[in-house]
């Protein structure tokens, strides 16, 4: 076993999508970076692999727009730097019941995205199932027209390391961390090759990260990191005859309480796969490490039934399941926080893919910054020990 000590301006523990963003952020600005992912390239454990997420930028909330529409032009920079296309636009529509709160959502929605020139337009659902004849709508339908559409996830972490590789990142697979300790230089990562001596850690592993963070005294943070991880289980449908991915737009459909159906459902074409279509954070709670990998086989004759009544031009008898997780705050808001030499990136799951190279420039903002700063106060540790825990599924 190596034993080697390296010191460095910082080092990014956690190599999926968020960690490679901010590996690369970093790297841009000149700054001495070592990322380092536990697993091989294109592994399956985590969150990040797949070859599809949707981007879109429906929110009403202005932390997450500026997010959004500043993640549209950097992932065209990428593609740009890597030669890699990452982002396919499609269009999005997003539709559902819509009672009092839900019609206030959509109106909030649609006023931001007038107040910001984002293209979009209103369907009934008649008009809409003309359009896209493998969906069934109800409610006001609203499309995005030009700013939704599909990301290539695997291509896409390979991408940003190969990016931040280019600027001069260090770049390390299967190298496990083992423990994080603050330390005169700032921290100390260790891990099986060797410790790494940083001025700044920035932490973005997902499902782990609770464990590598956490501990009885507040752990690196000094405060608790309330996350439930759970195994999603989603799956991609096969077209029916006739039927290609090209009419398919990305699509979210708020089924409303008192439905057969657990949560809302998210879909979106993947070329060479069919359809993917996935309740949103209502698997089994797991811990990373013990995960089956196998779909619950409730949820997914549900998942088949909701197929089966709301999408007509999908086989609900030919699908093939897909296991990921989501690490979720209370909020479901994220965390983006400096405690001094410490940042955390964490509880991206069910939408924080698209936002990535924006995030990986918060987290690099936040690395280089003075101690103890937060990107806004919407995405603060602090906001954590005022809210319930959430209920596990």
């Amino acid at each position: 076993m190596t034993t080697s000590t390296r010191y460095v301006d910082h080092v990014v523990v956690g190599g999926g999508v968020m960690g490679s963003a901010t590996a690369w952020q970093l790297a841009r600005r000149g700054r001495d970076v070592v990322l380092l992912e536990r697993f091989a390239p294109g592994h399956a454990h985590g969150a990040s692999h797949g070859t599809s997420r949707i981007y879109r930028t429906t929110y009403a909330e202005p932390e997450y727009l500026d997010l959004a529409q500043e993640a549209l032009a950097l992932w065209r920079e990428v593609e740009d730097e890597t030669g890699t296309e990452l982002l396919a636009v499609t269009g999005g529509v997003s539709h559902g019941r819509r009672d009092a709160t839900a019609e206030r959502r959509a109106d909030a929605i649609a006023a931001a995205f007038t107040a910001r020139g984002i293209a979009h337009e209103w369907l009934d659902p008649a008009a809409a199932a003309e359009r896209w004849p493998g969906l069934r709508f109800e409610g006001r339908v609203l499309h995005e027209v030009a700013t939704a559409g599909r990301l290539h996830a695997d291509r896409a972490v390979a991408a940003l390391q190969g990016a931040a590789a280019a600027r001069g990142a260090d770049v390390r697979h299967e190298v496990a961390v083992r423990h994080v300790e603050r330390a005169a230089e700032g921290v100390r990562v260790v891990t099986d090759g060797g410790d790494v001596l940083a001025r700044v850690v920035v932490v973005t592993v997902g499902a782990w990260s609770a464990g590598l963070l956490g501990g009885a005294d507040g752990g690196l943070l000094g405060a608790d990191l309330p996350l439930v991880v759970t195994q999603e289980q989603p799956a991609h449908f096969a077209l029916r005859p006739g039927a290609t991915p090209d009419g398919w737009p990305a699509f979210t459909h708020d089924v409303g309480p008192g439905t057969a159906w657990p949560s809302g459902v998210y879909g979106l074409a993947t070329p060479g796969e069919g359809v993917k279509v996935g309740f949103h954070g209502v698997g089994p709670v797991v811990d990373p490490d013990r995960r089956s990998y196998r779909p619950e086989p409730g949820q997914l004759a549900t998942l088949r039934d909701y197929v089966r009544t709301w999408l007509p031009g999908l086989d609900p008898d030919a699908y093939v399941p897909v296991s990921c997780t989501y690490t979720t705050t209370p909020d479901s808001d994220f965390v983006l926080d400096r405690r001094g030499p410490v940042v955390v990136g964490a509880g991206f799951s069910g939408h924080g893919f698209k936002f990535a190279p924006a995030v990986g420039r918060v987290l690099a903002d936040l690395a280089t910054a003075p101690d103890d700063v937060s990107a806004a106060e919407r995405f603060a540790l602090a906001r954590l020990a005022a809210l319930p825990e959430r209920t596990a599924s």
